[in-house]
């Protein structure tokens, strides 16, 4: 798989796509660092945290990290091998449910306004990177329209994120049912 490359994993709830993540980083070969941005606040989700620590090899490093994602993964990328973001989606709801980000008493605009700062700067810390960046999605933009506002606005962030990364990514992978489909050499709407 040689050489340095940003790859987005995006998929649907249970597709599959750590896992193929996981998998796409053993192959890569090198050291792995495993940046996880999910902070558990429950405990349905804490067992979702224990599987996924698992799952993953004792030598991969393990960063837990809910919100300066960017700036880890700057420190993380100084060396050769992978980063392993799991997952994006994650990290967005940590940033807009944030009572303090981008301050205290944000309103909506603000708050997409800085989310998409903070989108710009990971899309450019994996540009940075001396190691190649894999970073996990959820596809959320197929399902039926959220009845609430925030649910909508959750959805507008993660679709552009989305949008976003793939333009940096070298590849983009859809995961369905558990079978990837590198999606970005398919597209007519990019330049190659």
């Amino acid at each position: 798989m040689g050489g340095k490359k940003i790859v987005l994993v995006t998929g649907g709830t249970r597709s599959g796509k750590s896992e193929f993540a996981e998998d796409l980083a053993l192959r890569m070969g090198g050291p792995v660092t495993y940046l996880a941005t999910l902070a558990p606040g429950d405990e349905e989700m804490q067992r979702r945290v224990d599987l996924h620590r698992e799952r993953r090899p004792a030598r991969w490093t393990t960063i837990e990290e809910a919100v300066e994602i960017p700036g880890r993964l700057d420190e993380a990328g100084r060396a050769p091998g992978v980063l392993l973001v799991d997952c994006l989606t994650g990290w967005l709801s940590n940033l807009l449910l944030s009572d303090t980000l981008p301050h205290p008493g944000a309103d909506r605009n603000q708050k997409e306004e800085y989310i998409d700062r903070m989108v710009e700067e990971l899309a450019g810390a994996a540009g940075r990177s001396a190691a190649s960046v894999i970073i996990v999605a959820d596809e959320v933009g197929l399902g039926l329209v959220p009845p609430y506002p925030l649910g909508r606005l959750f959805r507008d962030i993660a679709g552009k994120a989305g949008r976003r990364l793939a333009l940096t990514a070298d590849e983009v992978y859809l995961v369905v049912a558990g079978l990837a489909v590198e999606i970005k050499k398919l597209a007519v709407n990019v330049e190659k």
